[in-house]
């Protein structure tokens, strides 16, 4: 929208072009006085008010690029803030999954560990428990060859009663000895006895002999 001012310019410019020029001349015109008196009169008047205007306008202008500024500094310091919540909260997780991941690698740690302790219990039990047997076993076998020393060949009967019972005992003792072994190779703290069986053989054969 055109202002008073340049709507008076446009008119003074029309009424020149519409002015007649002198006699035998190109470039002056005849002009109406008081009608151009009144256009630059007019002219006069309105300039303050345009001038003031234009003030306003550039004020106005300058407000709003300042009110535009200060929202554009206040969304690029929120965005800001935004994304260094974003990256706080990003290391929070980190951390958060790293102490994770450290807790389950503990407790798998510690599981392992009483695991392998139970194991190690448990074959421990289990290689007393076989050793005790075959101790009684050993002891058993002891007295009856003892028995069979001092019955001698007077009680024939007797002594192949006994041997009867000696020869199960070194059976079942035979029957034993693989797990023996075995235990014992898990722990490696068992000893097998092969020289108290070929004491116990040797003694029969001495028995058969009389």
């Amino acid at each position: 929208m055109s202002s008073r001012i340049e709507q008076l310019i446009d008119e003074i410019d029309e009424f020149i072009e519409g002015c007649k020029f002198q006699p035998l001349s190109a470039t002056k015109i005849v002009v109406n006085k008081e009608e151009m008196e009144e256009y630059l009169r007019e002219l006069r008047l309105k300039t303050p008010d345009e001038i003031k205007r234009y003030q306003k306008i550039i004020s106005n202008k300058d407000a709003i690029l300042e009110d535009a500024q200060t929202k554009a500094d206040a969304l690029i310091a929120d965005a800001q803030t935004k994304a260094q919540e974003l990256v706080t909260q990003h290391e929070i997780m980190q951390k958060a999954y790293a102490q994770a991941n450290e807790t389950i690698n503990a407790a798998n740690k510690q599981a392992q560990e009483i695991l392998d302790s139970a194991t190690q219990d448990a074959n421990s039990i289990r290689l007393s428990a076989i050793t005790y047997t075959d101790d009684m076993m050993a002891n058993i076998g002891s007295v009856l060859n003892q028995t069979l020393e001092d019955a001698g060949g007077k009680y024939k009967t007797f002594i192949d009663s006994l041997q009867s019972c000696l020869e199960v005992v070194n059976h079942n003792r035979q029957e034993l000895a693989p797990q023996t072994a075995q235990a014992a190779a898990i722990t490696g703290s068992y000893h097998d006895e092969p020289a108290k069986e070929a004491e116990d053989d040797n003694l029969l054969d001495d028995l058969g002999e009389e």
